[in-house]
């Protein structure tokens, strides 16, 4: 029979990967909450070391990638780290006014408007406003695939082996 706690923690993992696609919702931490919630709950044996480890791993890199994808990417296109600086906050307060739409579309502007600004071409503009919008995607994807890989392989290290 499952109990309660046990219910708490798999709800965790479940809400840890929709979080990832829902903008401001720590997804990565909600996943290692529902892990250490259940390990805690077991007095500290399952999941065991080794799972334990890993699900702590992969939690930290998907929470590198919520907090770090859009602005290595950014750099990568060539933004400059002010670009980057102002561009993530903007996307924030847009994300609050328009949802998801306008994060992105707040970034993309932002980055292009302050690139160009500070004397790059328009190509070179363009370049890196689509390669922070495009990270920020790629970062949900991996967000999301890290938050389900957690979730399954707690679900098989706990309810199958």
């Amino acid at each position: 029979m499952v109990d309660a706690i046990t219910i708490l923690a798999v709800a965790a993992l479940v809400g840890g990967v929709v979080g990832t696609l829902v903008p401001l919702v720590p997804g990565g931490a909600l996943s290692l909450a529902g892990v250490y919630l259940y390990w805690w709950h077991t007095g500290f044996t399952e999941p065991g070391t080794v799972a334990l480890l890993t699900f702590t791993l992969l939690g930290v890199l998907t929470l590198l990638a919520e907090f770090a994808g859009g602005a290595v990417a950014a750099r990568a296109g060539g933004a400059s780290w002010r670009t980057t600086a102002v561009a993530v906050p903007v996307a924030i307060v847009l994300l609050l006014v328009a949802g998801p739409v306008g994060l992105l579309v707040g970034l993309f502007g932002t980055v292009f408007a302050l690139e160009l600004a500070g004397g790059r071409d328009i190509d070179g503009s363009l370049r890196s406003a689509l390669y922070a919008t495009v990270g920020i995607l790629a970062s949900t994807a991996v967000q999301v695939l890290l938050t389900a890989t957690i979730l399954f392989g707690f679900l098989v290290v706990v309810f199958l082996l």
